[in-house]
């Protein structure tokens, strides 16, 4: 058996906790994985978890092996969704692609990026990490859509995610490219950027294309 059919077996031990469930019944008859039982039965080998009758529960290095995956998992959702606007019914897969693929140092990365997000898009609640656990205050995202911009601030374009190759062209004919620096002017009602010494109006939803971060 591979630890991939391992981490898919305690990420649902772990979501089947979370809806009161924790019966070996409740997991087989929710898992898709070909050989469950054989699954199981590394995992105790393993120490991670433990088997009393019908109840399963993760031993401490299961608990925190499950909570990194579930973290994982989640905060590819976040990252899909709120990055790449990947509809719902394609977050899970692509998801579950991601959270075996990044490593800790990158999770960390990715969690401070999104500004330590609490909750998945679904809802879930995200396990906190050591980065969260550093941040005495509340902090904004390192990159935010250039809609949710300061007023009078400087920021710098950190990369455009255009619907259309024709209003990728327009941006940069404006000098709205990445590594440029903006400034927003105002909100209503159109959003205004002050770039170098020329003003432009944009629609919301060409702004919420565009990512910055302080200059």
């Amino acid at each position: 058996m591979t630890l991939y059919g391992q981490d898919e077996i305690l990420e649902l031990l772990w979501t089947l906790r979370e809806e009161g469930k924790d019966s070996r019944s409740d997991l087989l008859r929710s898992t898709e994985e070909e050989s469950p039982e054989a699954l199981l039965d590394e995992l105790r080998s393993a120490g991670q978890i433990e088997i009393s009758g019908e109840q399963i529960h993760m031993t401490r290095s299961g608990e925190d092996r499950a909570r990194g995956i579930i973290r994982r998992h989640r905060l590819a959702e976040v990252l899909l969704h709120n990055l790449f606007e990947i509809e719902s019914q394609q977050l899970e897969s692509n998801a579950c692609q991601f959270e075996h693929i990044l490593s800790e140092t990158v999770t960390e990365s990715v969690c401070t990026f999104l500004g330590h997000p609490p909750a998945c898009p679904h809802g879930q609640p995200i396990p906190r990490g050591e980065c969260c656990d550093r941040i005495r205050m509340e902090v904004r995202p390192l990159v935010t859509r250039l809609s949710d911009a300061s007023l009078g601030a400087s920021v710098r374009i950190v990369f455009i995610t255009p619907k259309f190759v024709k209003r990728l062209e327009k941006l940069s004919s404006l000098g709205i490219v990445p590594g440029s620096t903006v400034r927003l002017m105002q909100r209503n009602p159109s959003y205004v950027l002050q770039v170098g010494q020329t003003t432009v109006a944009l629609d919301k939803d060409i702004t919420d294309e565009i990512y910055v971060k302080q200059a």
